[in-house]
């Protein structure tokens, strides 16, 4: 099997460590670095995933580096093609993304400042909450061409909205469609729209097989989603789909593959909105965003999207002087 490319995870959480696994089980790259700031854990964590290689059969080597908060051991990611960046504290139960933002900004800011000086190629994948904040702030830090800097969030938002589709009606993820928009937030937009369900070999449309109330129940775990797990784990938040969504952007974009997924991208002129980060459905390279792609929108979700816009907007506004 070919492989090329190397790819830095910045931060060794639960998210970060289960992302850099995630990446080098595709054995599609060269090197997986994983970073943290706590001595010896993404060493650690590295020695104990090369060890699994003969095991699950991969040969991407996973090399481990503890940085400094002033920068140190950041030559480590230099020349990488891409950096996921997942530092940053996690959400607590009864904690919104938003009430993480002053604390995770600063951390964002240093290390995009470090991913500049080390790794100025590089394809940015932010997943930090707040999401639709910290993927501005890191544009800004970085000062990359915002088609470079991107964040996850649709991805992981669109697949438990197809979870809970699946649960409700008893059928298998594969036959759910689903997508959601907007922000990685209260103004998060699923899009009921374009769900379809794949039944005895017919797909139908979602609002065939489930009525108004049960959709927005649906819709309303969704937004929820991310919450629903931190308040049943108490001490931590969701990392399993989050990295998975996270590494599949990665793949997309080291395998120049053209794959169209939800991502929060810079919309310029996209449904009528303009200037700011917003999840929307791009198409993916190594560039980056290729180009957002545009889907039909009834006119509830189009107004729900443009008021996504403006609320992401006014936040991202306050994240440039954190």
């Amino acid at each position: 099997m070919a492989r090329n490319g190397k790819v830095a995870v910045i931060g060794a959480g639960f998210y970060g460590s289960t992302t850099a696994q995630r990446l080098a089980e595709y054995d599609i790259f060269d090197e997986v670095v994983l970073t943290d700031i706590i001595e010896g854990r993404p060493e650690g964590l590295a020695l104990d995933m090369n060890q699994s290689r003969p095991i699950e059969g991969f040969e991407t080597k996973v090399t481990g580096a503890t940085t400094g908060r002033s920068g140190e051991g950041y030559e480590v990611i230099a020349g990488s093609d891409i950096v996921i960046m997942t530092a940053g504290l996690p959400r607590k139960p009864g904690m919104s993304r938003m009430d993480l933002i002053e604390t995770n900004a600063k951390i964002v800011r240093q290390v995009a400042e470090n991913v500049a000086k080390h790794a100025p190629n590089a394809v940015v994948i932010v997943v930090s909450n707040p999401l639709d904040e910290m993927t501005a702030l890191a544009q800004l830090a970085t000062a990359f061409p915002k088609n470079r800097v991107l964040g996850q969030a649709g991805m992981l938002d669109t697949a438990r909205f197809t979870n809970s589709v699946a649960e409700k009606l008893g059928v298998p993820v594969a036959a759910v469609t689903t997508l959601t928009l907007g922000s990685h937030g209260d103004t998060m937009v699923p899009v009921p729209s374009k769900c379809t369900v794949e039944v005895d070999g017919k797909r139908q449309p979602l609002t065939d097989l489930l009525s108004a109330e049960d959709i927005e129940a649906l819709v309303e775990r969704t937004r929820n989603g991310g919450a629903e797990v931190v308040a049943l784990l108490k001490t931590g938040s969701a990392f399993y789909a989050p990295a998975a969504a996270a590494a599949r952007m990665a793949k997309a974009v080291i395998e120049d593959s053209g794959a169209v997924m939800p991502v929060c991208a810079w919309v310029e002129g996209e449904y009528g909105i303009d200037g700011v980060y917003l999840g929307v459905v791009a198409e993916l390279g190594r560039e980056g965003v290729r180009k957002v792609v545009e889907t039909d929108l009834t006119d509830t979700e189009l107004a729900a999207l443009k008021e996504a816009a403006e609320a992401v907007r006014a936040k991202q506004a306050d994240v440039q002087n954190l």
